[in-house]
């Protein structure tokens, strides 16, 4: 019984390793750029937008929130996502619905990664965004299109 199972293990790896394209398809990618700072509530400090329509929502222009191990697998684009609002302050609400898009990197011991897309929405909004996130890829973070940051508290 173990060894049908070790097989079946190393026939998925290799499946999902020949799988991922030699060349990578994504167009943002930074490996120069700085590790983002955080906030006391545990957000990335973001200050810039980004003016690139494609940047989150295509899965060429993902969010690059490159994380150190496998422990802290979602905690990036937590981080990420509580750092911003909708486009009038709205809170948001999100959920991880799906993993696509498989590609070759250097920062995986497989070779190979796969995005993350997450739905997200916020009261008033009429349909909910996909948005894309890359955790195996360094990239300056910014505000996509069509999102807002909080604003800062005055006292």
């Amino acid at each position: 019984m173990k060894i049908k199972s070790i097989i079946a293990l190393i026939i998925i790896v290799i499946g999902s390793v020949s799988c991922v394209s030699t060349k990578s398809t994504l167009k943002n990618v930074n490996d120069k750029a700085p590790i983002p700072k955080l906030t006391a509530e545990n957000t990335f400090v973001i200050s810039k937008y980004s003016n690139d329509p494609k940047y989150g929502y295509n899965q060429d222009y993902p969010i690059n929130v490159f994380y150190r191990n496998t422990k802290d697998e979602t905690i990036n684009q937590q981080r990420f996502l509580n750092a911003l609002t909708g486009p009038k302050g709205e809170k948001l609400f999100y959920k991880k619905i799906e993993v696509c898009c498989p590609f070759p990197t250097k920062n995986s011991e497989m070779g190979g990664g796969f995005l993350d897309i997450y739905e997200v929405t916020w009261v008033g909004l009429k349909q909910p965004v996909k948005i894309y996130f890359n955790l195996y890829e360094k990239g300056e973070l910014l505000v996509p299109m069509g999102f807002g940051l909080p604003k800062l508290k005055t006292e």
